[in-house]
């Protein structure tokens, strides 16, 4: 019988790829982040009517964008933009087919092999 032994560690850029997908995980977000993405800024208040939602709700859902690294947020007064990294969706993007792409199935074969 042999023994597999796997790092579950992650180095910053899977935890980010992991803190990402969580945030789109929420159909709401990602919809959300859709429609931000759709338009150079949005206020919450513009969102709050766009999605029916409650305030709180809406403020809650761009907090975890926000966290993600997605959206940023500019205040005017009262009032806050919401707008997306495009540069953040792009590092996901490279994330994802860095551990599921070409080079996943490499380090894959080769764990098998071992």
């Amino acid at each position: 019988v042999t023994s597999m032994h796997i790092d579950m560690s992650m180095d910053a850029r899977e935890t980010a790829a992991v803190r990402v997908a969580r945030a789109l995980g929420d159909p709401t977000r990602f919809r959300m982040l859709r429609a931000i993405a759709r338009r150079e800024e949005i206020s919450c208040q513009a969102l709050t009517r766009l999605f029916r939602l409650a305030q709180a709700t809406v403020s809650h859902h761009l907090k975890v964008l926000t966290q993600a690294g997605l959206v940023s947020a500019r205040k005017e007064g009262p009032f806050h933009y919401y707008r997306v990294h495009r540069d953040a969706l792009e590092d996901h993007r490279a994330a994802l087919a860095a551990a599921f792409g070409a080079a996943g199935r490499r380090a894959r074969r080769a764990e098998r092999v071992q």
